[in-house]
């Protein structure tokens, strides 16, 4: 057996590279963290009010207690993300008709500027069809599938923080 083809330098091998996976998965966060606080700025948005509007966006209507348990926020912190969006005209409060608590509201984003958003983006996608292209179908598949099993990964690390 040829020193490189040993287990051992194989082994060594593998963990350079799940360590260089590691390493750039942290850095497009970073990156991705600075692009989101650039279009925060933009629409006069804080960081997490921005993370907020997206988990409405993405995964509403909510209750403010289902946002406030999904970001891992206080419910008065969440009371005043709500207050802020609201008054941007990001989001509507509406109460909801089938719950037993007269008092019981969800929360949507309103659609209507959600362009705004997306054209603020639109440099990003741009960037990222282009990246894309060079791609094929299959390696497109193959990334997918290993960002959403990531994301997964960093949800559940997520959950099991939240619940300590």
């Amino acid at each position: 057996m040829s020193p490189t083809s040993s287990p051992r330098t194989a082994a060594a091998r593998r963990r350079r590279s799940t360590v260089a996976v590691k390493e750039s998965m942290r850095e497009l966060r970073r990156q991705l963290s600075l692009l989101n606080h650039q279009v925060g700025v933009r629409l006069e948005l804080k960081d997490v009010d921005l993370d907020c509007l997206a988990l409405i966006g993405a995964d509403g209507p909510l209750s403010p207690s289902a946002l406030a348990r999904r970001a891992g926020l206080h419910p008065a912190t969440v009371t005043g993300i709500l207050d802020r969006l609201q008054r941007g005209g990001w989001i509507v409060r509406e109460r909801d008709p089938d719950a037993a608590d007269r008092r019981a509201v969800t929360v949507r984003a309103v659609r209507d500027r959600t362009a705004e958003i997306f054209g603020l983006y639109a440099g990003m996608n741009t960037a990222m069809d282009r990246l894309c292209a060079g791609y094929s179908e299959a390696e497109l598949d193959l990334l997918a599938g290993f960002l959403r099993r990531a994301t997964e990964a960093g949800r559940e690390a997520t959950d099991d923080l939240a619940a300590r």
